[in-house]
């Protein structure tokens, strides 16, 4: 893990991350792909460890019962998303690995909701890949839970 810094597209927002891991994940879900225009490829970063500048910037949007996604009010570029439920993942923000000043030396390791993947969209590599029944499963989450 490392201290990784980043902004958006107009650098109205940035950030600096400290513990991030090397490896990251993509998801599939209907809210994450009409959040993205594709998928959310995002690395999971502890609460604790980001420090953001400009965030009079930062725009809210409770877009679940259990999440919030944020975005630079100024350029659009999306910038986290976090479980707001208490639980082991509200610790966490998923933080897009584009918005990265250096993404380097960082791995894919899973995709999540492959079901719900967009047609002819395909990440290529040996990795993880759940479907919307698998990851519910994970996480003890009943298919008619959400």
């Amino acid at each position: 893990m490392t201290t990784r810094t980043g902004q958006c597209m107009c650098g109205a927002v940035s950030f600096t991350a400290e513990d991030v891991p090397d490896t990251y994940g993509a998801c599939h879900c209907e809210m994450c792909r009409r959040w993205t225009g594709s998928a959310l490829v995002a690395v999971t970063v502890p609460a604790a460890g980001i420090r953001w500048t400009g965030e009079a910037h930062i725009k809210v949007l409770h877009s679940s019962d259990w999440a919030e996604r944020a975005w630079c009010q100024r350029c659009g570029s999306g910038l986290y998303y976090h479980v707001t439920a208490e639980g082991p993942m509200s610790d966490n923000y998923e933080i897009p690995v584009g918005l990265f000043d250096d993404a380097s030396g960082m791995t894919l390791v899973s995709e999540i909701y492959i079901d719900h993947k967009m047609p002819g969209w395909e990440i290529g590599g040996d990795h993880k890949r759940l479907s919307r029944s698998e990851i519910l499963a994970e996480f003890g989450i009943p298919e008619d839970g959400l």
